[in-house]
């Protein structure tokens, strides 16, 4: 069984994607218990997937989505570059989890993988393609590669407003101002997603979308108001970008949109390259 440890391979490959001090803040000070966010995030695939497997979370940010998959999963690795003390803390009570430090587009960890996702990670990487490539060659050949990340259809306002304002204004904010800033725009959204969009009126942006929030407590759509504008960097891929990650070296593909904002992508490894 693993100890909960904390390991560095930064000496032995150099690492492509610096720290970055926004995800250690918000892992150090917020977390995500919400088990059925992570169930729809993967679907079509289910708990019984990790059962007795061994896993791999790329991107494991506080160990929220390790601590949901430890108590079924045969061992669990959590992988990250900025919060790993966070998710220490948070996993510390399961013996067959080990933590590392290292960043998933470059690290090697000399193993394979029953089963290899990485939920919102992705769009936030220097390089999502890499890092994909990185992580897939971590699943063993017939072991499950799971992805869950932001989709270029329906994010028009995300790309072209809200990441324009968060490179030129948002990023420079203290990070209590910026959390303070959530929750005024949640509370402010709050109130049409609780009217007008309980309205039959599709056509509205992010309809999809807010269907979930009235779903989540104030305190959890904060978190993902939060987590939107405190990331460093972010990606939106294509359905053409996601299919090809998918394409030669798997079978068994599931790619589909998730509340019109994101895409679910998984299958299964054909072979190990």
């Amino acid at each position: 069984m693993y100890g909960t440890v904390i390991v560095s391979s930064g000496m032995l490959l150099p690492m492509k994607q610096h720290q970055q001090s926004q995800w250690t803040w918000q892992w150090n000070h917020l977390q995500d218990d919400n088990r059925w966010l992570f169930s729809e995030w993967i679907f079509p695939n289910t708990w019984e997937t990790f059962r007795g497997k061994t896993v791999l979370d790329c991107g494991c940010g506080g160990g929220q989505h390790v601590s949901f998959v430890a108590p079924v999963a045969k061992s669990v690795v959590g992988v990250d570059l900025n919060a790993t003390e966070s998710a220490i803390q948070r996993t510390k009570n399961y013996q067959n989890v080990r933590i590392l430090q290292d960043d998933i587009a470059k690290m090697q960890l000399n193993t394979v993988f029953d089963v290899v996702y990485s939920i919102g990670v992705l769009h936030h990487t220097d390089d999502p393609d890499a890092s994909f490539a990185n992580i897939a060659s971590h699943c063993a050949a017939g072991g499950r590669v799971i992805v869950w990340v932001y989709s270029k259809e329906g994010n028009f306002l995300n790309q072209y407003v809200l990441e324009p304002v968060k490179y030129l204004i948002i990023r420079h904010l203290p990070r209590r101002m910026v959390l303070w800033l959530a929750w005024i725009l949640t509370l402010l959204v709050s109130l049409p997603v609780h009217t007008i969009y309980r309205l039959p009126l599709r056509s509205l942006p992010y309809y999809q979308y807010f269907q979930n929030w009235r779903q989540l407590s104030l305190s959890r759509n904060m978190l993902n108001v939060f987590d939107k504008l405190n990331a460093p960097q972010t990606w939106f891929i294509s359905e053409e970008r996601i299919r090809r990650w998918f394409g030669s070296g798997f079978r068994d593909v599931h790619i589909s949109p998730y509340r019109g904002v994101s895409w679910r992508g998984s299958g299964t490894r054909l072979e190990h390259a």
